[in-house]
């Protein structure tokens, strides 16, 4: 039998392995199985356990609408409480405004310049041909005069001048005009695609945002703790909710070192219940790689007996039997595999 020191200082366990604590009819039965089998069994004592989940905001947020109560039952996607914040309306707001123009912008550069545009280009280029061949023709007929100095040196100057100018608007406005003609280069449709990409990305994220201030029941359960009233103030990951699952409990029981080389994570187990004959079937999840509450120099049989390994036992209950807080006894092989 293993025990704990009378003399320890140290934390008692709170499950210890002890020898068959009740004779049930499984029980005998299992023993019977056993003695044919040439096995063993012992028993170790655990409390059940539920798995928790906590459920809160992701900001700091202040509560507006509570709707579970504790022992409610909750499913996936049901609503828990609702939350707000100053600036999340006016953050998304802002967000969906920027995404819009920077899409609208992007959709822009990839169309190039619309009819209109391309019609007044060329209305200007037709514009500035003429005045050319204007200021050409008179520098022309100037010329000749120049020569013959009927007209004077400042005033063919002027025309050359003017010739000057008027074609280089003219080549400035075909210029133009075939610019509008081809688009936006590749990069600027580009970088606008990804402007348009980068705004919309910043609008999900204030949309997921002001959503996250709606909690959701992440799993199916019961709640076990509401943590939150409406007009309180809760800070980013502080639990608001606690669903506890039922249907999962488990349990952590102790072994001796000569138990625990028999047993392996995903072995099953069978558990009872105090005046319960029906066996629960559980999986073994964990188990310690370090020993617990023992002498810090195991040397004596009687210390070397102390020696203890926590062991995980999961359960799958679909009976509700399986409450949170019962004691739950579990049956152990102790006989090598092998000999099984």
């Amino acid at each position: 039998m293993l025990r704990t020191t009378p003399h320890s200082t140290r934390q008692p366990v709170t499950s210890i392995l002890v020898r068959a604590p009740r004779i049930t009819l499984a029980a005998l039965l299992l023993m019977a199985v056993a003695c044919r089998r040439g096995t063993t069994t012992s028993t170790a004592v655990g409390t059940l356990e539920m798995v928790e989940v906590d459920v809160g905001p992701l900001q700091p947020a202040r509560a507006v609408r509570v709707l579970v109560n504790e022992g409610d039952a909750v499913q996936v996607g049901d609503t828990l409480v609702i939350f707000t914040t100053p600036t999340a309306a006016a953050s998304s707001a802002q967000a969906d405004a920027r995404a819009a123009a920077a899409a609208q912008n992007a959709r822009d550069v990839a169309r190039g310049a619309r009819p209109e545009e391309i019609a007044r280009a060329e209305a200007e280029l037709r514009a500035a041909e003429a005045d050319a061949e204007r200021t050409a023709s008179d520098l022309a007929r100037l010329e000749p005069l120049a020569a013959r100095s009927d007209v004077s040196r400042a005033t063919l100057d002027a025309a050359r001048a003017a010739a000057r100018v008027a074609a280089g608007r003219r080549d400035a406005a075909r210029d133009a005009l075939a610019l509008l003609r081809a688009g936006a280069r590749r990069e600027q449709r580009e970088a606008a695609a990804s402007e348009a990409r980068g705004a919309q990305a910043a609008a999900l994220g204030a949309r997921a945002t002001v959503n996250d201030l709606v909690l959701l029941a992440t799993v199916d359960g019961v709640v076990s703790s509401r943590n939150v009233e409406p007009g309180e103030v809760l800070q980013a990951g502080q639990s608001a909710i606690t669903i506890g699952q039922p249907a999962r409990p488990w349990a952590r029981i102790y072994v001796s070192q000569f138990v625990l080389p028999h047993l392996q994570t995903g072995d099953t187990l069978v558990a009872l219940l105090d005046g319960d004959s029906t066996r629960y079937v559980g999986r073994i999840a964990a188990i310690a790689t370090k020993a617990e509450f023992t002498p810090r120099v195991a040397l004596t049989e009687q210390e070397r007996a102390d020696l203890l390994f926590g062991v995980k036992v999961e359960f799958a209950d679909s009976t509700s039997r399986l409450r949170a807080g019962l004691p739950v006894t579990v049956q152990l092989p102790t006989a090598p595999r092998d000999q099984r």
